[in-house]
């Protein structure tokens, strides 16, 4: 008895050690792990990191401050009251600002945030081995939150970093994120793609028209602008601090994304951003039979399918001037039936400025369809 025991246990630490040895194989498979002593994230910096760039601005502010004005008659009256009125004066203030980019070619683009340059009235770009050059600001999109600066390299190299395929990633892929936290220059955090296409609005940024790479990579205001890089070392997007409280969470905009814009950005155009001016929600017949049940409801009764709810319409916009209106349900674009959002701002956008789009709608108990021709929304508001 006593001898069967001890085999038995004898037996399962040998098998635990198999199954140890065999789960260490296995995670070590997964891993880009080659048998040198360096490993894939110090040869992704390596490749990568002599190409980030910091990047220091300066900005002229005008206020206007009220100052007391003495009494410049009256001596008496002067040293009695102390003041007289207050008057106005203009007083220039220089804010300094501080973010992160990476040259893509030879010539000294760089390409960094948009909110890291705006409204800079000088740029200044150090590379990691010290040299400094002056920036100029190429171009600047709002919406995305993508600019192009200008360095002079004056025929001397300068590092290059090699851009990736965003439409390639999956989630649980390596990023690296690279940039100048706190002015602590070329700073190195590490995580894995969390999320694809994470929309702006879904990330409560309403302003902006991109689809975010997300990513559990440390990013903060000094990493915004910097390359996230995979484990080959190339850049697959753009880290952007936008959330202030998104602790654990971070966000970049796809490096295809900045690819398809640079040209607009590098030659200071106008990047087309086409729109028809509605805000929507997406709608079930059992949220619109909810809505229609509830007297207090700002709506007026909706019908009850599967579509895409108009809340509003903006002023003077193309969806203003095509008929459409409050309490709309869109059910289908350019013959494609819908029911999500985000998929018709998707087909707006792929549509371009000028061009119509046909939109069948329900309207209380009619059916109708209606030709909107999509404008360049100018501003983010």
């Amino acid at each position: 008895m006593i001898l069967n025991t001890h085999l038995n246990r004898l037996s399962c630490l040998v098998l635990s050690l198999v199954l140890s040895l065999f789960c260490l194989q296995s995670a070590s498979a997964d891993l880009p792990i080659d048998s040198s002593s360096e490993s894939f994230v110090v040869k992704a910096i390596n490749k990568t990191g002599p190409a980030v760039v910091r990047i220091n601005t300066e900005t002229l502010v005008t206020s206007n401050y009220e100052i007391p004005d003495t009494f410049p008659d009256d001596p008496f009256l002067r040293d009695f009251f102390g003041f007289g009125q207050m008057r106005t004066t203009p007083h220039q203030e220089r804010i300094a600002g501080q973010g992160s980019g990476f040259i893509i070619d030879s010539s000294g683009i760089v390409l960094t945030n948009a909110h890291v340059v705006d409204k800079a009235n000088k740029v200044t770009v150090i590379l990691k081995d010290g040299r400094i050059f002056n920036g100029q600001v190429q171009g600047t999109d709002e919406l995305t939150d993508l600019a192009v600066v200008k360095i002079d390299p004056k025929g001397a190299k300068i590092p290059i970093a090699p851009l990736g395929d965003s439409s390639k990633l999956q989630v649980g892929d390596w990023a690296i994120a690279v940039g100048n936290p706190l002015g602590l220059d070329n700073t190195v955090t590490m995580g894995i793609i969390s999320t694809l296409d994470r929309s702006a609005a879904k990330v409560g940024i309403r302003d902006k028209r991109v689809d975010f790479l997300q990513t559990d990579a440390a990013i903060n205001p000094g990493n915004s602008g910097g390359p996230l890089l995979n484990a080959q070392g190339e850049v697959i997007g753009i880290n952007t601090a936008i959330r202030a409280n998104a602790n654990g969470i971070g966000f970049a905009i796809p490096i295809n994304k900045a690819k398809s814009l640079q040209s607009y950005l590098t030659t200071g155009k106008q990047v087309p951003h086409p729109y028809i001016g509605v805000e929507m929600v997406n709608i079930t017949p059992e949220l619109a039979k909810e809505n229609n049940s509830n007297p207090n409801s700002p709506l007026s009764i909706i019908p009850e399918i599967e579509g895409i709810l108009v809340v509003r319409i903006l002023p003077d916009s193309p969806a203003e001037k095509s008929g459409l209106r409050r309490g709309d349900v869109i059910v289908a674009v350019n013959g494609q039936n819908i029911n999500d959002g985000g998929l018709l701002q998707s087909i707006v956008e792929n549509t371009g400025v000028n061009q119509p789009l046909k939109l069948k709608l329900q309207r209380g108990d009619s059916l109708l369809n209606i030709s909107v021709q999509t404008a360049q929304l100018e501003s983010p508001a």
